[in-house]
């Protein structure tokens, strides 16, 4: 089985690349942003942390911690968002190598991914097997903002700014799946790298 992150820029279509590839594969996918928020669940380790760190009163009468409570703290105390990341950022680790492991042991799937728009930064290249880049041009990825989510030039300018650049991407990643035109040609990709994968194993 074989541990797969994939990556890329805001805008260049992970999701329906991901979307893809598990309805035709036998495969395991976990979107980190996801996993981000189970761990934040009430009964887990990550849970006591944030509460002990930013204040019981951030949870509500649910019991689950109240974001915008969580982002208030953190904008009034910059100082918290490494702190708060610290707790989250291995908790995700955590809980996806338990599930890997899991996974692996079952022996029931081929292909085991994880997406993030932060797997490099967050030293995923020393735990999977090989890191795919989605690339999409540019311009491409600020069109499908617009369109599907109705982002401003400004909003797009501030993520792009915040994201690693192509070059960086590029010298990173094992695999790179230009994304910019049809989905058809993507998934052709994909098949190729994927059907190669497992006629080496």
């Amino acid at each position: 089985m074989r541990f797969i992150g994939i990556t890329g820029g805001v805008g260049a279509g992970k999701s329906e690349i991901l979307d893809y590839i598990r309805k035709h594969y036998s495969c395991e996918i976990y979107l980190a942003d996801q996993v981000a928020h189970l761990v934040k669940q009430p009964g887990t380790k990550a849970y006591q942390a944030l509460l002990s760190l930013l204040g019981q009163d951030v949870a509500g009468r649910d019991g689950l911690i109240d974001k915008g409570l969580m982002a208030d703290r953190i904008f009034a105390d910059p100082s918290l968002l490494e702190q708060v990341n610290g707790i989250i950022h291995p908790a995700v680790k955590a809980f996806l190598l338990e599930r890997l492991e899991r996974a692996r042991v079952a022996g029931q799937v081929d292909f085991f991914f994880v997406e993030a728009a932060l797997l490099i930064e967050g030293g995923y290249l020393a735990l999977v097997d090989e890191m795919w880049y989605i690339y999409a041009d540019e311009a491409v990825r600020r069109q499908r903002l617009k369109a599907s989510r109705g982002y401003s030039e400004e909003k797009i300018a501030r993520i792009m700014s915040s994201q690693l650049g192509e070059a960086q991407f590029r010298e990173s990643c094992d695999f790179v799946i230009d994304n910019s035109g049809e989905l058809a040609e993507s998934c052709r990709q994909i098949d190729r790298r994927l059907s190669g994968l497992k006629c080496r194993e």
